[in-house]
């Protein structure tokens, strides 16, 4: 039985797990103090591989699709039983009694099982530490992951060896096949994403700093849109890189640690988490290593997807905290390879949640020869894989928050200006930065506002910026190329929407007008 784990297995200190994660030939210790591990063939999150058990009465809650695949129960507890047995005939099995959720009102009590120590390492930097040992039956939900137990699909009715799988009535998640720590980052932030909007509270991916004064701002955006950097501001203290709640006695983070992609880092670029990955505690993963232990990051030769795990109180402005004010405003930022989107937006209270739902960004698609048209994303709420709900039920969350806390909300354009790809020029992160600046510390002041024909948001007319660089088609060349684009990029918006079957107006009326 799993409650009948070694004790001496159970909470073990970062310097015993170091000792275990050599001892058992998982990862090596480098020069900088940091532990270096490979996860195996599985170097991203398995998507294709993650299921939700379809049972009363979780199931009337949940958005079924192709980011919430339906397993019957049977599978799991085949499978579940498989993975206890598997667990019993291990020598080293590692218990972190944790909670997931910095405010006491709603935390989540977590007991995670893993067959790798440094996966109990990993969770010890992520998670917070509960304190004390957790019975089966005192544990809100149990994550176990066992990445050398393989499913056979014929046999247990999974897609391949690899499986995540989420029971919330049995209140556990089993993952087995991948040595990917992500995924049991993920789970536990799939698990809130159904378990708090029950409870009226918002969960959100997204990063969130506070000001000098108290002010706190959050942030979502996808990958490379800017929210990791544009968060981490000198001026502000942060409160969490990643995940957050917004209950109505103001946000808190889900998180005690970051996981940040570490590709390219440098410490020239970003000192301060340069600093938190290269010291005791921190665990690397996919990272090269030189013949002298030090990390290569511009070494992607194993993965692009390189990252680290490693405790929030390792970046220096950072701050802990049960709980913090609720947002004064709040921040999307997309990546529009387009050249079409204003830098700076103001949205009402329709716009933001139809701008929430569409979760827009736009790169190119850099990594072939010869391609050059920009790669449209769309991932719902920031977040689309880890949505249990409608997307309608976190957007109507926002919108009443922002009602109720008189939130702001701006839309932060990082990409391109002055053209589409190959012709504009990206925003530089400076304009950004004042642009930001401009957004944090607005306080209803009479600045003018233009409001665009099509998207219908509104474009405030900064005094210290030129006008043609906070009106794109003032700085195109042909404008009614821009117009072409424009609406090229406004149709992408409303075809989109249309696979979510929402028949609100006050969503819908936040969208453009085409």
């Amino acid at each position: 039985m799993i409650s009948s784990l070694k004790k001496n297995h159970i909470d073990l200190t970062e310097a015993e797990l170091y000792e275990h994660i050599i001892k058992n030939d998982e990862g090596v210790i480098l020069n900088t103090g940091a532990i270096s591990v490979k996860t195996g063939k599985h170097t991203a999150r398995s998507a294709q591989d993650k299921f939700i058990v379809k049972k009363s009465p979780s199931e009337k809650h949940i958005w079924w699709g192709d980011n919430n695949v339906a397993i019957d129960e049977k599978v799991f507890l085949n499978l579940y039983e498989k993975v206890k047995k598997y667990i019993a005939s291990k020598d080293f099995i590692y218990v972190r009694n944790s909670y997931i959720g910095s405010n006491p009102n709603f935390r989540l009590k977590t007991r995670v099982i893993t067959e790798f120590a440094w996966h109990s390492l990993f969770v010890k930097n992520l998670f917070f530490d509960y304190g004390s040992e957790l019975s089966e039956s005192d544990a809100d939900f149990t994550i176990i992951s066992v990445p050398n137990f393989k499913a056979d699909p014929k046999i247990d009715g999974t897609r391949s060896e690899t499986f995540i799988i989420i029971s919330f009535e049995h209140k556990t998640a089993i993952i087995g096949g991948t040595g990917y720590a992500g995924e049991i980052k993920k789970t536990a932030f799939s698990v809130m994403n159904y378990l708090l909007p029950l409870k009226n509270v918002f969960p959100m991916h997204c990063s969130a700093n506070i000001s000098k004064e108290g002010e706190t701002a959050i942030f979502f955006g996808l990958s490379g849109t800017g929210k990791t950097t544009l968060s981490s501001d000198p001026e502000r203290r942060l409160i969490g890189d990643d995940e957050h709640g917004w209950g109505d006695d103001g946000i808190f983070n889900f998180e005690a640690g970051c996981y940040a992609k570490v590709i390219n880092l440098s410490k020239e670029a970003e000192p301060q988490i340069y600093s938190a990955v290269n010291r005791f505690q921190s665990v690397l993963e996919n990272v090269v290593y030189d013949k002298n232990r030090m990390p290569v990051f511009e070494d992607g030769s194993l993965t692009e997807n390189t990252r680290c795990g490693y405790p929030l109180r390792f970046i220096d402005n950072a701050i802990y905290g049960e709980k913090f004010p609720h947002p004064k405003n709040i921040i999307m930022l997309a990546y529009d390879a387009f050249g079409v989107l204003p830098p700076i937006s103001r949205l009402n209270h329709s716009q933001a949640m139809y701008h929430f739902i569409s979760g827009y960004t736009a790169k190119v698609a850099n990594t072939e020869i010869g391609i050059k048209e920009p790669r449209v994303t769309f991932s719902t709420c920031f977040g689309a894989p880890f949505m249990s709900h409608h997307p309608s039920i976190y957007a109507n969350m926002l919108s009443d928050k922002m009602k109720k806390y008189d939130s702001n909300c701006w839309l932060i354009n990082t990409g391109l200006c002055g053209g589409p790809y190959g012709v504009g020029k990206r925003i530089s992160i400076k304009l950004t930065r004042e642009i930001l600046k401009f957004a944090l510390e607005y306080k209803n002041e009479k600045i003018e506002f233009i409001k665009d024909p099509v998207f219908g948001f509104e474009i405030p007319q900064i005094p210290s910026i030129d006008k043609s660089l906070l009106n794109p088609k003032l700085s195109w060349k042909n404008p009614s190329d821009y117009d072409l684009k424009y609406k090229e990029l406004a149709a992408m918006f409303v075809k989109n929407f249309g696979k979510f079957g929402i028949s609100e107006a006050n969503i819908i009326n936040g969208g453009p007008k085409i």
